[in-house]
């Protein structure tokens, strides 16, 4: 392979058995911190689902310093990504206010979305859960939904490293397949954290409220109609700029991330060269 062929070949961030394992067990967590009421029956205090974030926080922190960990015990990661990784999460975080509280304009979902496609899924998830975390932390928007919303952001990250052909599609056709990604994933977030606050709401409508120990089917039924009545207006938004801002300059970014990682070359063994021993002894039999 040619020099040039080989400086266009840009490899995302492996994802060993370790990691695949840790993303597994959070992602299992994380259904579960979502899901559970929608078991319970009607005795139940669903009201407490507001007090799963400490204990979902908890364990969401560790579970992302072992995705980390076996990230770099299985890929050799070091010190340049996780500097990649912080200056990835500063943008993103700052990036966050720009449209917060304007019709669900939120510009760092693209940026999350090319990350993952660029970096591979295990940094992706890492990615946008810190991202999150950071963005709350600067907006001040902490509260008993960021560990939700730090889960949710990390699957729409790492959804977009597990996309196909990412070191043969290029050009239009992939930004044709993260525009539409993009799309899906920004009505995904909405849908799947208004199931945080769908559970502990009172006081909405009988068509769209829920209901505690009815059957799932009734209660997925009412919740659509609940996502539709409260949230719709909100994921469009989101997704109309994730599409725009990822055909726009989505190209110009993708480049930019892949040159980094190029140069950060993650995985490239550490070798040092010099003098062999023959040239050494040479040497020293000439020196006076």
């Amino acid at each position: 392979m040619t020099g040039g062929g080989f400086a266009r070949q840009t490899r995302a961030v492996r994802l060993g058995p370790k990691s695949v394992c840790a993303l597994l067990l959070v992602s299992a967590i994380g259904v579960a911190a979502f899901g559970w009421p929608l078991l319970a029956d009607s005795t139940s205090g669903v009201t407490a689902h507001a007090q799963d974030a400490p204990w979902l926080f908890a364990a969401l922190l560790p579970l992302l310093v072992g995705v980390v960990a076996a990230t770099i015990a299985e890929s050799g990661l070091g010190a340049k990504a996780v500097a990649m990784l912080g200056v990835l999460a500063a943008v993103g975080a700052a990036l966050r206010p720009l449209g917060a509280g304007t019709a669900g304009l939120e510009p760092m979902f693209f940026l999350m979305i090319l990350a993952g496609r660029v970096l591979g899924p295990g940094f992706g998830f890492v990615l946008g859960a810190v991202t999150m975390f950071a963005s709350a932390l600067l907006t001040g928007g902490v509260g008993p939904w960021m560990p939700f919303q730090m889960l949710t952001m990390g699957w729409v990250s790492m959804g977009a490293g597990l996309l196909p052909g990412p070191r043969l599609l290029r050009g239009h056709a992939e930004l044709a397949l993260l525009a539409l990604y993009g799309a899906a994933a920004s009505f995904g977030y909405g849908f799947v954290m208004n199931l945080y606050g769908w559970t502990i709401v009172p006081g909405l409508a009988s068509g769209i409220s829920f209901q505690p120990g009815d059957p799932l089917h009734e209660n997925l039924v009412r919740y659509l109609a609940y996502c539709v009545a409260t949230s719709l207006g909100w994921d469009l938004g989101r997704a109309a700029m994730t599409v725009v801002l990822t055909l726009a300059i989505g190209s110009t970014v993708l480049k930019a991330l892949r040159r980094a990682t190029r140069r950060a070359a993650f995985e490239a063994p550490v070798t040092f060269s010099g003098p062999t021993v023959e040239a050494q002894v040479t040497v020293r039999e000439q020196l006076p």
